[in-house]
């Protein structure tokens, strides 16, 4: 039977040509029907060296149904390699191509012998969310332009993270990923962001290992990177926010890597000693305000609603109501992600949901006893939630609508230090 869904958090598979569009100068070319890329653009921080809304695309209409669009998708390729100057050029499918039996993979194969890559992701709305999207991206990477490579790089690591624009703080969070690399004496290579592009992607076979940091987005890809290079890869499912979970973070990477336990040690030690003198300097702001009850709520993806309630708990001694996970985590990895929410300190275990339906998000909200002032940290779609039951709401995941985040990161011990302004920040607000 059919499932109506409200406030839903993801978007249609297509919606990975802003994993595309992460990537410096490469270029999404979209076999799809018109207005799909400003529908699903994020429409804030989504421009850059293209934008969606000039994005190359088919523009398939009725006749292109009947007829089939496979011409029409030559011609823009054809196109978009004359007029535009990119590294890379990827052709994303939507769903009536798909339906309709065109054969864009073989299309793009004609152009394997261009002078820059041109790649092919199934992409249609009816085969996932963004979240598989993404994965699709750089499965067709993988498969369609990398090489297995006999030549390591001592200490190159790929870092991989979740995906970009969909988690608003991306940027940040993937450059404060390599700073902890790099502090290990490391080397981190990415390929998403400000000068990273087709030089890294040329790197990946190189690397030492995979570092994958996600509950689950990725986890196939460095799977298959393993199989088909030969790369080893390191999963850590917490996303290391605050002290405890960075500290554990750089121990895991190091050992894995080899880093000696003296230097591991150091790097730690320096990090936590400046971490704990800022949080002594507002201790009494943690333990006496009286608008920020002990009970909070995340409504996110797995990575954040993961990495903040084990910050939440492990740092800063708050207790965990019902936890939403809301990207609609393939079954296979649930149990896996359930068995981290129960993986904290002090006993405690949090109990998560992995439901995408805001509706019955917000009446088990309604229903709980938060004992005071709840804490609310989701999507703009709880803020008015939240006003109603007198909490306290911070604007975390998609959708964001009343923050502006340019390189910001909630990740490492600077990223904790970072969430706990912006928590209190709100809190303090209500003394005024």
């Amino acid at each position: 039977m059919a499932k109506l869904l409200d406030k839903q958090r993801y978007k249609c598979a297509l919606g990975a040509m802003q994993s595309v569009q992460a990537i410096e100068r490469a270029l999404p070319i979209l076999h799809s029907g018109p207005g799909c890329a400003q529908k699903l653009s994020e429409q804030i921080g989504s421009s850059g060296y293209f934008s969606p809304n000039i994005f190359p695309c088919t523009s398939i209409n009725e006749k292109d149904v009947v007829f089939g669009g496979v011409k029409k998708l030559n011609s823009t390729i054809e196109k978009s390699l004359k007029v535009i100057d990119a590294d890379m050029y990827v052709v994303l499918t939507g769903c009536i191509p798909e339906i309709v039996g065109d054969d864009s993979g073989e299309v793009v194969s004609r152009f394997n012998e261009e002078e820059k890559p041109v790649l092919y992701v199934p992409t249609a709305g009816f085969k996932g969310n963004n979240y598989k999207g993404h994965e699709q991206v750089v499965d067709s990477i993988i498969d369609q332009f990398l090489e297995k490579s006999e030549e390591k790089e001592a200490g190159l690591v790929n870092i991989w993270a979740d995906v970009p624009y969909q988690d608003l703080f991306w940027l940040g969070n993937l450059r404060e990923l390599e700073n902890l690399v790099r502090e290990l004496g490391l080397k981190p290579n990415t390929i998403f962001g400000y000068k990273r592009g087709i030089e890294n992607i040329k790197k990946i076979p190189k690397a030492q290992f995979n570092l994958l940091v996600s509950p689950w987005v990725g986890l196939s890809n460095v799977k298959k990177m393993e199989r088909k290079l030969g790369i080893p890869y390191l999963h850590l499912k917490t996303l290391p926010i605050g002290a405890t979970e960075t500290s554990k973070f750089l121990r895991e990477v190091g050992e894995f890597a080899g880093v000696s336990k003296e230097k591991i040690e150091s790097v730690i030690k320096e990090n936590e000693d400046y971490y704990y003198y800022l949080i002594e300097r507002y201790a009494d702001l943690f333990l006496e305000n009286r608008v920020i009850n002990k009970q909070f709520s995340v409504i996110a993806d797995a990575q954040y609603s993961l990495g903040i309630t084990k910050f939440l708990v492990n740092d800063i001694g708050l207790i965990p109501a019902k936890q939403f996970v809301v990207d609609d985590t393939p079954k296979k990895y649930r149990k896996e992600i359930e068995e981290e929410f129960k993986n904290l300190n002090y006993g405690i275990k949090a109990e998560a949901s992995f439901e995408t339906d805001g509706y019955l998000i917000h009446e088990e909200i309604k229903k709980h006893d938060y004992h005071g002032y709840p804490l609310i940290l989701g999507g703009y779609y709880e803020k008015e939630l939240t006003e109603d039951l007198k909490g306290n709401f911070l604007n975390i995941s998609w959708p964001v609508q009343d923050k502006v985040v340019f390189d910001s990161s909630y990740v490492g011990y600077r990223g904790g230090i970072k969430l706990l302004e912006d928590i209190y920040t709100v809190a303090v607000q209500r003394f005024n």
